[in-house]
């Protein structure tokens, strides 16, 4: 288990629990049947009063952990006829976005992740999911054949940002972020996004204009993360946790906006510690949204994306 820097009372009573499982089994006249349940329920409160507690900065730290499940967990458990497509028609792939159809609960869909890999050579292999203009374009190509098949769309949005080196401006970076967000507010078909992590700047937004917005409850979404954001306004990535307060990025805070659409809760201590049940749970709220969406036609689909986009900031 990694623990982050604000969990380490939490990793200490944990740490007590291991080391009396561990002479235990050294000595198996040992009773620590008592001890042990005890640390546990005192292990368990403290998780559960320290989640129910989180600064703005401790949920970036949460959406930011390795052991969060990431778009390509969500893909092999949800979906069935799982098919990736590869490449823009244009330049290249980019394996940061994985995009293509699929079959979510015996209905046929077009999905769009950001992967960001869960150890060095797949983080190396997906450019720890900050895309290439490539990539952009391959999910307007999905945007698409969504609409041309009458697919509805999911999309994963778990990015720090869009790849910025020098390489992708030359290939038209901010010209590929605003064709997918075209696209994703074009499409004549139900259209969900879900913030599964971190969902940063233009990167995530390219995948994330839709007609449901979902955010898992410790997960952020903000134009700008909040590095960027503090060293444009103080000139110092030192005020990274107050620039993460100012920007309201938690999901509670956007959803007062109303930002999104709904807020997907996390077990006790993180979708870390649950994995699965987090994976099940964003699952069950797809399905309540595409059933909402049941019916629509694609004229009122796209009445209904405008007027959600328009009504943004107004009578804040």
């Amino acid at each position: 288990m990694h623990y982050l820097e604000f969990e380490r009372p939490i990793a200490d009573l944990e740490g007590k629990i291991v080391e009396l499982q561990k002479l235990a089994e050294e000595d198996p006249n040992m009773d620590i049947g008592t001890e042990v349940e005890r640390l546990q329920a005192r292990a368990g409160t403290l998780v559960a009063d320290t989640y129910a507690r989180l600064t703005p900065w401790q949920k970036v730290q949460v959406a930011r952990h390795p052991g969060r499940p990431h778009f390509l967990d969500y893909a092999r458990r949800i979906f069935d006829d799982f098919t990736p497509l590869a490449g823009d028609r244009s330049f290249s792939e980019d394996q940061a976005v994985v995009a293509g159809l699929a079959r979510f609960r015996g209905r046929p869909v077009a999905f769009i992740g950001q992967e960001k890999g869960n150890d060095t050579q797949s983080r190396i292999k997906h450019n720890f999911g900050s895309a290439m203009p490539d990539g952009y374009r391959k999910a307007v190509r999905i945007f698409e054949l969504a609409g041309r098949y009458n697919l509805p769309v999911l999309s994963f949005a778990d990015t720090a940002g869009a790849y910025p080196g020098v390489s992708a401006e030359e290939r038209g970076q901010a010209e590929a972020i605003a064709r997918s967000i075209e696209a994703g507010l074009s499409v004549k078909t139900p259209f969900i996004a879900t913030i599964i992590g971190e969902g940063m700047s233009g990167g995530a937004i390219a995948i994330a204009a839709a007609s449901r917005v979902y955010m898992l409850e410790h997960s952020i979404y903000s134009v700008i993360s909040p590095e960027g954001c503090a060293s444009i306004l103080w000139r110092s990535a030192d005020k990274a946790q107050e620039a993460a307060t100012a920007l309201k990025i938690t999901a509670q805070d956007l959803l007062q906006m109303k930002v999104i659409d709904a807020i997907i809760p996390e077990p006790v201590g993180g979708a870390h510690r649950a994995p699965l049940e987090t994976i099940d749970a964003v699952a069950d709220q797809i399905a309540a949204g595409l059933k909402e969406m049941d019916g629509l036609s694609g004229e009122e689909l796209l009445r209904q994306r405008r007027a959600k986009f328009l009504a943004m900031g107004r009578n804040l």
